[in-house]
């Protein structure tokens, strides 16, 4: 399903979903970042104190559905901030990845994951 969907087409399904609800007005860029956070933190909780292998069996277990949906959480957050911000999500990540391929050669750190 990855490949069915732009980005632009879940930032406009975020963008209906929100306004038939009349939530433009609770989505201000501290609230949504409060919001991205909140869930990030709710899908860490499923993870905090696993071990290598307690991690791989929820993975492959009934709670990957609990994990799929705190993942959509942060994912439909930062998709509404970007639309309410006006944030081209697929150039930001190019940005980022054009940095980072300057911080981080790949002569230098692969392997490593120490900044």
């Amino acid at each position: 399903m990855d490949r069915k969907n732009t980005i632009e087409e879940l930032k406009e399904m975020v963008k209906e979903f929100c306004e038939a609800r009349d939530w433009n007005q609770f989505h201000n860029p501290k609230d949504l970042a409060i919001g991205i956070s909140t869930e990030a933190n709710e899908l860490l909780q499923i993870f905090r104190f696993k071990s290598e292998e307690d991690m791989r069996q929820l993975m492959s277990s009934e709670r990957k559905y609990e994990i799929e949906e705190e993942l959509a959480d942060v994912f439909y957050f930062v998709l509404r901030f970007a639309q309410m911000n006006n944030i081209d999500l697929s150039q930001a990540v190019k940005n980022k990845i054009d940095k980072n391929n300057k911080k981080y050669p790949v002569e230098k750190v692969k392997g490593c994951n120490k900044k």
